[in-house]
């Protein structure tokens, strides 16, 4: 079903542009009305990440929230996975969470959470879209019924402490040199304060957000300064969060980058060696590094791929019974501990390795050799796949890589690119297929 709101994760676009007070009031409205069930006092909670659309679009829900009976409490600048968490300990009938992710501070989100802290189904999504574009005029609360609205205090002290508690007791991260890049986003706070409470020495870059600078040449998407940082202190690990801090990338003491992927492959080990694998295998998506999965079938795991998105990675991890997944990007989903993607909570568990082993992070994180991956994004309007050069150019590709590797052409679910990417262990072959389709698709887009 094609969808006029969502996307792969949740609704996103130009703050006051796509995402405007009057979307927000609507999606306020209608999840609102969705999610009372029981004759009892409703209730949302409200997190955001630190860009300056964050305030509008957090009173325009709000205001929503209430007009249809609904008390809201507002947390301010959090995580993503603290809000899923903090929706679920507080009983709360739905979470809200304001960010546009990794995207520049310019656009903004709206990220909906269940009561038992999960993303929504697209089910749910699409009956709020159904509701949304209805007149809900009758249904809004009487003047008596309107809910009320508050900031509350305290929640990030939760979530830290939540955070600190998936590590094994009494480990402490004592003679560590620890430099975290906040993306000047919604961790700015809790992560560099877990860390040292943790007892690692920690280095903090990305930390002070002003409204305009979130992501911006910082953060997981931009990890030279984390690299430059990590190299100049002489630090053991760098640590980079993306703007609502739901992914992480680290960087080990050699200033190399390590990507989801070795993470994966990092934590299936270590909870294989420690017997707290729910079954014998991992997901992935289909954008995961074909050595990830030969390194996995080496140990006697599978990897079992999705689509691209971490709300279909956990579908499948919950549907099949799964407790790791997660995706290259950074996106790791660990369900004996959280309910959505925690890029910090991922980091710890790498650190808590590290400490185990008394290895540096270069020697923990790099479990195989990537084979060859190229990827390249094609910005389109109208509808250049089904264009007829394009499908013969990627027919013709196919038929070249059977046998010695991958192609992935996809549309991305929050912005309008397409993706390509192609893998395997010819890396001339690779670059020379991706640049013919990239070629195809550029000249079908300008048609």
């Amino acid at each position: 079903m094609v969808r006029k709101y969502f996307g792969t994760d949740g609704i996103r676009g130009r703050a006051n542009g796509v995402i405007t007070p009057e979307l927000a009031l609507k999606v306020g409205q209608a999840a609102g009305l969705l999610f009372q069930r029981g004759d009892y006092r409703h209730r949302v909670l409200i997190g955001k990440d630190t860009r300056l659309s964050g305030y509008l679009i957090e009173n325009a829900l709000t205001a929503g929230f209430v007009s249809v009976g609904l008390d809201v409490f507002l947390v301010g600048p959090m995580p993503t996975p603290a809000v899923a968490m903090l929706t679920r300990s507080m009983r709360a009938d739905l979470g809200v969470m304001i960010s546009a992710s990794h995207n520049p501070y310019d656009d903004n989100g709206i990220k909906l959470f269940g009561p038992d802290g999960y993303k929504l189904s697209d089910e749910f999504e699409s009956k709020i879209e159904a509701m949304m574009e209805s007149d809900v005029s009758r249904t809004l609360a009487k003047s008596p019924d309107l809910g009320r609205a508050k900031r509350i205090e305290g929640v990030h002290a939760r979530y830290i402490e939540f955070a600190k508690r998936t590590l094994p007791r009494n480990l402490e991260l004592e003679g560590l040199r620890v430099v975290v890049d906040c993306a000047h986003g919604a961790a700015y706070r809790v992560a560099p304060e877990a860390l040292w409470e943790l007892g690692a020495e920690v280095i903090t870059i990305g930390a002070e957000p002003n409204g305009f600078n979130i992501n911006k040449e910082c953060g997981s998407t931009a990890p030279q300064a984390l690299i430059r940082k990590v190299k100049e202190m002489r630090a053991d690990i760098g640590i980079a969060l993306d703007g609502d801090a739901d992914r992480v990338v680290l960087v080990d003491e050699r200033g190399h980058l390590v990507d989801g992927d070795q993470l994966l492959a990092v934590v299936a080990e270590s909870c294989k060696e420690e017997g707290r694998l729910a079954k014998p295998g991992i997901v992935g998506t289909v954008m995961c590094n074909l050595a990830l999965e030969r390194h996995l079938a080496g140990l006697g795991l599978k990897l079992e791929r999705t689509q691209v998105g971490d709300r279909y990675v956990l579908e499948h991890m919950r549907e099949h019974g799964y407790n790791v997944g997660g995706e290259p990007s950074g996106h790791v989903i660990l369900t004996d501990f959280t309910t959505t993607g925690d890029g910090f909570v991922t980091a710890l568990q790498v650190l808590a390795v590290v400490k185990k082993h008394g290895k540096p992070v270069s020697e923990v994180c790099q479990r195989f050799e990537p084979l060859p991956q190229v990827m390249k994004n094609v910005r389109y309007k109208g509808k250049p796949l089904e264009n007829p050069r394009v499908s013969a150019t990627i027919a013709d590709a196919e038929k070249r890589l059977s046998g010695k590797g991958r192609l992935v052409i996809r549309a991305s679910g929050t912005e309008p690119v397409i993706r390509v990417m192609g893998e395997g262990d010819d890396r001339a072959l690779i670059e020379g297929i991706v640049e013919e389709i990239v070629e195809a698709l550029t000249q079908a887009a300008a048609a």
